[in-house]
């Protein structure tokens, strides 16, 4: 059977930052009830009261408090590095493409602190590099093998302990915090004990402060 509290539940869990603002006691549970009433009447075909919504979402409420996930696991070594002036190239996953593809490494040079990420997807390759090797890569593929090329990024990467991987939801708690600041994550670059967020260069000093702060509150 159809409750109340099933409704309120499943309406509030498809939008994550209801549930973060609820786990954190910071939205006016009576105001909700008014919005949401409405809906669940609708998925009920009859009046509901008002209280029994507002006791719903108190209660879910409580519930979020003890299991949303609100801590990463940072220590004393983690740390951001910034890099800016980058470029992103997406190409087309073509048969022949991994031969273009090895000759990147003879235009990057690592010892000079060039950057290079290369992610193969199913249909698609990204390249991130430094974007003053934009033309020479671009030379090295066929026209029609690229999709599209995002110039003016930076990127962000975050040391984490190697005990983090087991933090449940631990990409979303980094990813959150750049939302809650209406900062757009272009791409994001993982290894087992390093992210990278690739942003726009515009919002890479806005990043770097919300992350440093993300940082030092959850040591």
């Amino acid at each position: 059977m159809v409750t109340i509290a099933h409704l309120v539940e499943k309406i509030i869990e498809q939008k994550p930052f209801l549930q973060e603002a609820l786990s954190r006691g910071i939205v006016n549970n009576a105001a909700l009830a008014e919005e949401l009433r409405p809906q669940i009447e609708k998925e009920l075909k009859k009046k509901v009261k008002f209280s029994a919504v507002n006791m719903a979402i108190r209660r879910l409420s409580e519930k979020l408090e003890k299991t949303f996930v609100t801590k990463a696991k940072f220590d004393k070594n983690s740390d951001i590095t910034v890099r800016s002036d980058l470029v992103e190239i997406t190409l087309y996953k073509t048969e022949d493409i991994q031969r273009h593809i090895t000759k990147l490494y003879k235009i990057i040079d690592y010892k000079k602190g060039d950057f290079l990420t290369i992610t193969q997807g199913l249909h698609e390759i990204m390249i991130i590099t430094n974007e003053r090797f934009e033309k020479k890569i671009t030379e090295l593929f066929p026209k029609k093998s690229i999709k599209i090329v995002i110039k003016n990024l930076s990127s962000l990467t975050i040391n984490v302990p190697i005990e983090s991987i087991e933090t449940i939801g631990l990409f979303y708690i980094v990813t959150r915090a750049l939302n809650w600041e209406n900062i757009n994550i272009i791409d994001i670059v993982s290894t087992t004990t390093e992210m990278t967020f690739i942003v726009r260069e515009e919002d890479a000093s806005r990043s770097f402060n919300v992350l440093k702060k993300l940082i030092e509150n959850n040591r």
